[in-house]
């Protein structure tokens, strides 16, 4: 096999912005090349050299999680997906099965899967590796709150002190480790694992701060990937990482690049550029405790004002569709959750019934100037990092929209992300724009935005950064995280939208989809919008799926 010749990176990292970039527009070039029977795959990453190898899948700062690699080594029980159909795949287990109110899991092993050692995969790895988990806070990252395993026959029990129907990724998505390796570990939080023993279709032959270097198994329970070889490569910054995707030194990867078509998808017609629509839009968090937000009021007419068409096509660059819905839920992927009253009620822009509502909570005018009740001047910041290029774009252009048509002084500001992070946890800020988490559910995004419980944990919050604070929608959150039918779901769920367009706790601004590049020269079968079974990102655990599912292009 024909190795192509990389550009390693030897510099350090720079910050990569929350950003989409969009695709369409001048024809490409056709590709010259011909595909390559058993080429390599190169998976790229704008981070700078990773100095330190560490194959833990378990620690967020290994080799293996920060290039991706771990997930074509370790595998997981079963890949939920956050895209297209929220459809759950069994994958390390035969069969998964909740019971009705998600509290206990059944889980039946696939038979036939041996770790790449050659020793046999069963229940009790499975038994150990949720062992593992439940006593290791560290690796706990999803709070699964697991309270009891055992073996029923061939099978193994999960049971957890609360329903899992909204978090079923964190508990299916675990990636599984061996028994026979980890059992020996004295502290597996500082274990390097040099040696990664996995049931997935690759293992490691070399690595190199430069790049890592996967081969495929002979003997994978799946059968032989399409693709024999995979190249992990770290390059200095994003501008390197967009010449080594443009030119096809690099094959795949999820990454920011500015001006899309031409510097990337012009260059190619195999190249490819595919933004996963899930159900994450990007909002704006208000301060509903302090002037201007603190009025549902304002908070409406500013809703009414913004252009999403322009966020869209200016600050997003055509990364994704349009956020249409009044609920804040993406279309098609969260179609099926939208209420009955809401279904096809999409945004305007209305600035005469924004000033109407204005008006009618005593909100005057001196000349272009708004004046609130109080007889003060309307003004607020709106606060992003430096150097989120389509996030500064995005309040930018929002600024513009709310000064120009509602008459409010609005500000930008753009600190250090360090700064900011500070401003949004402590809740020091008028408004900031942020994402909220995908789930196959819509209760992340109002869980994100509207969940009482996150100000629980005192003057730092991890989210609901507004601090909105409904008791009554935090126990609907709560029924509909709890409930044991989809009907019961299905009416809290529909009283939570009703408070969200209604109250305005967050103003939706975009979708958030999960971007990622890849070509199309030497394989074909990648995810898209004709068959998103899978996310497109190489660093998601569906990684596995993706490699599975390619073939040589013809």
């Amino acid at each position: 096999m024909k190795k192509k010749s990389l550009v390693f990176a030897v510099g350090l990292a720079t910050a990569l912005a929350l950003s989409g970039c969009a695709a369409g527009g001048a024809e490409p070039n056709e590709s010259a090349a011909a595909p390559e029977p058993g080429a390599a795959l190169t998976i790229a990453k704008p981070d700078g050299a990773i100095t330190t190898e560490s194959n833990n899948p378990w620690v967020g700062d290994s080799s293996a999680n920060k290039l991706g690699y771990k997930n074509v080594v370790f595998e997981p029980l079963a890949i939920v997906n956050p895209t297209g159909d929220n459809e759950t795949t069994p994958w390390l287990a035969e069969k998964v099965e909740w019971n009705d109110d998600y509290t206990q899991l059944t889980i039946t092993p696939r038979a036939g899967v041996t770790w790449n050692d050659g020793e046999e995969f069963t229940a009790d790895d499975i038994v150990f590796t949720f062992e593992l988990i439940r006593s290791t806070p560290a690796f706990d990252t999803g709070n699964i709150q697991l309270t009891d395993i055992t073996k029923d026959g061939d099978n193994v029990v999960l049971s957890f002190g609360e329903s899992k129907f909204v978090k079923q990724a964190q508990v299916l998505n675990i990636q599984m480790v061996p028994e026979h390796i980890w059992a020996e570990v004295e502290d597996p939080t500082t274990f390097t694992n040099e040696n990664p023993v996995g049931t997935g279709p690759y293992v490691l032959e070399s690595f190199s701060s430069q790049s890592v270097t996967m081969t495929a198994r002979d003997d994978y329970w799946g059968g032989e990937p399409a693709v024999p070889t995979l190249y992990y490569v770290s390059y200095n910054d994003n501008t390197a990482l967009t010449t080594a995707l443009a030119s096809g030194e690099a094959d795949w990867a999820q990454a920011f690049i500015s001006d899309i078509e031409n510097q990337y998808l012009s260059k190619d017609e195999n190249n490819i550029f595919w933004p996963a629509n899930v159900m994450a839009p990007d909002v704006l968090f208000l301060n509903t405790q302090e002037k201007p937000f603190d009025d549902v009021a304002f908070r409406k007419a500013v809703n009414m004002v913004i252009d999403r068409e322009a966020h869209t096509t200016i600050a997003r660059e055509n990364a994704g569709p349009e956020l249409t819905s009044v609920t804040g839920l993406p279309t098609p992927v969260g179609e099926q959750y939208i209420a009955p009253e809401y279904q096809g009620v999409e945004f305007e822009i209305d600035v005469e019934g924004a000033k109407g509502i204005l008006e009618d909570a005593g909100y005057t005018w001196e000349g272009d100037a708004l004046i609130d009740p109080d007889g003060e001047p309307v003004e607020f910041t709106l606060q992003v990092p430096q150097g989120w290029n389509d996030y500064v774009t995005g309040i930018s252009l929002i600024a513009d929209q709310v000064t120009s048509t509602l008459g409010a002084d609005a500000k930008v500001d753009t600190p250090d992300v360090d700064t900011w992070t500070q401003n949004k946890r402590a809740g020091t800020f008028d408004a900031i724009m942020h994402w909220t988490d995908s789930g196959t559910t819509p209760y992340d995004l109002y869980s994100d935005t509207m969940d009482g419980r996150w100000l629980k944990a005192g003057e730092l919050v991890d989210y609901n950064f507004g601090r909105y604070d409904n008791p009554e929608v935090t126990e609907l959150l709560n029924t509909y995280a709890n409930a044991s039918s989809d009907e019961e779901r299905t009416a809290a769920i529909e009283q939570v939208q009703k408070a969200f367009v209604e109250d305005v706790p967050v103003i939706p601004v975009g979708t958030h989809p999960i971007l990622a590049e890849f070509n199309t020269r030497n394989y074909v079968g990648w995810p898209s919008d004709e068959d998103p079974y899978a996310p497109g990102d190489p660093l998601q655990v569906a990684a596995v799926q993706v490699l599975m599912n390619l073939e040589p292009a013809e």
